[in-house]
């Protein structure tokens, strides 16, 4: 940062600390990126404050200043949402750990935003209760960044996404004011800002603190696991569970490709790997009532023709079966120097065949893909693994990204299940939208940020150059 900088750098070590500010070389680039490292833009600096105080103080500072500034929790994103143009700040909500307060008999939690997704669930299970949103990435991820990209996971099936369980939001505006958004109680007075919030990807507010709900331990939990001869049939055993009014807390798919990177790692779990796709399926509720309908989703299974159904026999196997299938994501950076990570939808009777058309974009492609994904949702997460210090294979992942993400609309999807759109597919959000529609985000936008700095450039169409100021390889696939 060049001196004309000093003085912002110095306002905001007073509004932190003079440690809690980094803008040395080598602290910047860890935040340079997201899990997403298509994109790449080093920050001017990162804060780091302590309390929503301070992320007031420090907003303030950077609205007087006209610098653009983003909020950033753990860094999981996969959509390239949290950076900041050249010359913007991040501010860092990392040390914002605190659970200010539990309250069983209401069964609500008051969290600051860098609270671990799964350090909530720890918390609340000696009251027998439990946070329910499971993104994979729950053992770093924090409840900001959850809340942002309003994240799903795999149990989100039966609960749904972030969204249901935030009740309230105590938030930092654009030009540093602190509102909060919803109620204790989940009662709302017609203009719900708290849902409107929920899924913005941090461009309204910065979430400083959550009022969430927190849901009874299950009394019995049932974990399937059956292997198949290919993604196509375990997905036609997914639509004849759902067919039959069963309602899992999971249905998870996983190809060959990801079994065997995860048998590779140290995420072993057993998993077949000789099967070319395993499903995992996960039934939880009255004691009464699970066995009875565990025993019918094995039967359903076992109609499939399977190589093999396996049930979990005890918490230790059903961990080990969960190590395998959150830890995938990780195993399969095996595979490659890079990995791009798709996140496009379809409705669950378009799985097979968007599939399909996942392989024959490998093939075309030349760079190997696995699979694993949400297919209760129909939520698709084709991992291509690729080197991008070659421009060829850089060109070539990107442009198969599109035509993914182009062929879920045409199946009647969407672009995003849970990953947001970020920077990876604002591109793209036209093929989705009418220009009204988008000219009326924007105007939505521009009422709570009509200077334009807060997380600028996400989640909505920008103008090629402004693009490519994000895009590490200086071009956007076309």
């Amino acid at each position: 940062m060049n001196g004309s900088r000093e003085p912002l750098l110095r306002a905001l070590r007073a509004a932190v600390g003079a440690r809690a500010v980094l803008d040395d070389p080598g602290s910047l680039l860890a935040y340079e990126s997201d899990a997403l490292t298509l994109f790449r833009c080093k920050p001017a600096a990162v804060v780091l404050p302590e309390n929503a105080e301070q992320v007031q103080a420090c907003v303030r500072v950077l609205h007087e200043a006209r610098v653009p500034f983003a909020a950033r929790g753990a860094g999981t994103g996969l959509s390239g949402g949290a950076l900041v143009p050249e010359g913007g700040v991040v501010i860092a909500t990392s040390r914002m750990r605190r659970i200010r307060s539990m309250d069983p008999s209401r069964r609500i939690a008051v969290v600051e935003s860098g609270v671990v997704n799964a350090e909530l669930s720890r918390a609340a299970a000696p009251h027998g209760l439990r946070y329910a949103p499971d993104p994979a990435s729950q053992t770093v991820s924090t409840l900001g960044g959850n809340i942002a990209e309003n994240a799903g996971g795999p149990m989100c099936f039966l609960h749904g996404t972030t969204g249901p369980h935030v009740h309230a939001l105590d938030v930092v505006l654009a030009d540093g004011r602190r509102e909060c958004w919803g109620s204790p109680t989940a009662a709302t007075d017609g203009f719900d800002l708290r849902g409107f919030c929920v899924g913005s990807e941090g461009t309204v507010a910065i979430v400083v603190a959550a009022t969430v709900r927190l849901i009874p331990l299950p009394e019995k939990v049932v974990t399937l696991l059956a292997a198949f001869d290919s993604i196509a049939t375990a997905c036609a055993a997914v639509s004849t569970i759902v067919a039959a009014g069963l309602r899992p807390v999971a249905l998870e798919v996983m190809d060959q490709r990801a079994i065997r990177a995860v048998e590779a790692s140290t995420y072993r779990s057993g998993l077949p790997q000789d099967a070319g796709a395993v499903l995992l399926v996960e039934l939880e509720g009255p004691a009464a009532r699970v066995p009875g309908e565990a025993a019918e989703t094995e039967a359903l299974l076992r109609a499939h023709a399977p190589l093999r159904v396996e049930r979990a026999e005890n918490a230790a196997q059903r961990l080990a079966i969960w190590k395998g299938r959150k830890g995938a994501g990780g195993a399969l950076g095996r595979l490659g120097p890079d990995s791009y990570v798709m996140d496009g939808v379809v409705p669950r009777s378009r799985l097979a065949e968007v599939m399909r058309f996942v392989e024959q974009v490998e093939a075309e492609s030349g760079l190997p893909v696995a699979n694993l994904f949400h297919a209760g949702d129909g939520n698709i997460h084709p991992h291509f693994s690729y080197d991008a210090r070659d421009p060829a294979q850089v060109a070539t992942v990107e442009r198969a990204g599109a035509r993914i993400l182009r062929k879920c609309l045409e199946l009647g999807g969407s672009l995003s299940g849970e990953h947001g759109i970020g920077l990876e597919k604002q591109h793209l959000l036209a093929e989705q939208y009418g220009a009204e529609e988008i000219a009326l985000m924007e105007r939505v936008r521009r009422a709570f940020d009509p200077s334009g700095l807060l997380n600028p450039g996400k989640g909505l169409p920008m103008r090629r150059g402004c693009a490519e100021a994000f895009h590490r390889h200086g071009r956007i696939a076309s």
